[in-house]
C-alpha cells in the first residue's frame, strides 16, 4: 500500500472519530439543565456598555490545550484594517465605552494591533492587551514592551501556574521559561511596579477538570513564589474557570470528563456571580467584524440578536450600527456553556465575579 493511501486512510479515521466525538459532546450538552432556568430573564438584562472586546485574530505562536478559541500557528484569520477603522469610528458615538480589550490568538501579532492601540489611546480610551508573554520574545517584537508602556496599555498576561511543569504541560515545552523572561522584561519597563501606573495582571486557569480556587489566597501564593524565585512583581491575579468550548471541550471529551465537568459547573452555580457577568456590560467583536455578547458566544457562533441595519444573515457587524449603545436593550444569548462563568466564585475576563 502506498504511503499516500495510508495517510489518507489515517486522516479519514481521525475525521470519523472527530465527528463521533462531536455528536457525543452535543448529546451531553443537550442533557445539561437549561441555563435560562437558573436566571430571571426579567432582571437578567444588559447594563450600560463599558467594555468593547475585540478578538482581532486567531493566529497564535502557541497552541494551548485549554484554548476556547482553537488558536494556533496554523490559523490565518485576522482583523482587516478596514474593520479596525470602523471599530475606532464607533468609539466617539459610544461614550459609555471606556475600555478597549484586545484579545486573540496573540493579538500583538495581528497587523491591526498597533493601529488600534494608537487610535484608542489618542481618544482617551483605556486599552487592555491579553498577552501570552512568549510573544514578547518573538522575532520582530523586540520593541513590543516599550510600545505598550509608551501607550499606557494595561497588560493582562496568561500564566496558569507558578510551576514550570504545569505551565509547560498546558502550553508547550519551554513556555514557562519564556513567560518568566517576558515578565522580567515588563517589570524592567515598570509594569507591575507600585507607583508607575502600569498595571500587570496575571491570569490563572485550572490545569484540569476542576474549578478555579479563591482568588485572593492564590494571589498571595503567586506573589510569594514569583517574587522569591524570580524577583517578579505584578498588580493582581485573576482566576478564570476553563470554558467547555472548542479545544477544551475536545480535551474533556477525549478524557471522558465532559459530562462530569458540566455537572460540576451546574452543581456549583453561584447566583451571586450573575450580577458581574461580562456579557452584561461588554460587547465582543470578532476578527470579521461580527458582534457577540461575549468571546465564548463568538467561538460558538452565537451572534447577538440585535437591532440595526439589515446584515448578511451571519449576524450584525460593526458596519451595521452607528453606536454600540444602539444594542443596549438587546437580549443576551444564553447557553449551557454559561455555567462556566457562574460556577464557584464566578468567572469573567476581569476575574472572579462574586
Amino acid at each position: 500500500m502506498r504511503v499516500r493511501d495510508v495517510r489518507m486512510r489515517a486522516t479519514a479515521r481521525r475525521s470519523e472519530k472527530r465527528v463521533l466525538r462531536d455528536r457525543q459532546s452535543e448529546d451531553i450538552m443537550r442533557g445539561v439543565r437549561s441555563f435560562e432556568s437558573f436566571v430571571d430573564r426579567k432582571t437578567f438584562n444588559r447594563k450600560t456598555p463599558e467594555i468593547l472586546q475585540l478578538n482581532i485574530g486567531l493566529y497564535c505562536n502557541q497552541a494551548c490545550s485549554h484554548c476556547h478559541v482553537d488558536s494556533s500557528p496554523q490559523r490565518t484569520e485576522m482583523m482587516s484594517l478596514e474593520t479596525a477603522r470602523r471599530v475606532l469610528s464607533l468609539l466617539p458615538s459610544s461614550p459609555s465605552v471606556t475600555t478597549l480589550d484586545l484579545t486573540g490568538g496573540a493579538p500583538e501579532l495581528c497587523e491591526s494591533f498597533r493601529y488600534l492601540v494608537e487610535g484608542a489611546t489618542a481618544m482617551g480610551v483605556k486599552v487592555l492587551d491579553r498577552c501570552n508573554l512568549t510573544v514578547l520574545s518573538e522575532p520582530g517584537q523586540e520593541d513590543l514592551g516599550r510600545f505598550l508602556a509608551d501607550h499606557q496599555v494595561q497588560v493582562v498576561a496568561s500564566l496558569p501556574c507558578y510551576s514550570e511543569s504545569n505551565v509547560d504541560e498546558q502550553r508547550g515545552k519551554g513556555v514557562f521559561e519564556r513567560s518568566i523572561d517576558g515578565l522580567k522584561q515588563l517589570n524592567d519597563l515598570g509594569y507591575g511596579v507600585e507607583g508607575t501606573g502600569l498595571e500587570l495582571q496575571l491570569v490563572y486557569n485550572p490545569n484540569g477538570a476542576f474549578l478555579a480556587p479563591e482568588e485572593k489566597k492564590l494571589e498571595e501564593a503567586y506573589k510569594s513564589e514569583l517574587g522569591k524565585c524570580y524577583g517578579i512583581e505584578f498588580t493582581r491575579l485573576l482566576c478564570l474557570n476553563n470554558m467547555p468550548v472548542k479545544r477544551y471541550a475536545d480535551y474533556l471529551m477525549r478524557q471522558g470528563d465532559l459530562e462530569r465537568y458540566m455537572n460540576l459547573l451546574v452543581d456549583n452555580f453561584n447566583p451571586k456571580a450573575v450580577d458581574g457577568l461580562m456579557c452584561r456590560n461588554l460587547f465582543s467583536v470578532g476578527w470579521d467584524g461580527r458582534i457577540f455578547d461575549c468571546d465564548f458566544n463568538q467561538q460558538l457562533d452565537l451572534p447577538i440578536r440585535g437591532k440595526g441595519k439589515a446584515s448578511s444573515g451571519g449576524g450584525l457587524t460593526v458596519f451595521d450600527i452607528d453606536s454600540l449603545e444602539e444594542l443596549a436593550s438587546t437580549p443576551i444569548v444564553l447557553g449551557q456553556h454559561c455555567f462556566g462563568c457562574t460556577a464557584g466564585s464566578g468567572s469573567s475576563c476581569s476575574g472572579a465575579t462574586s
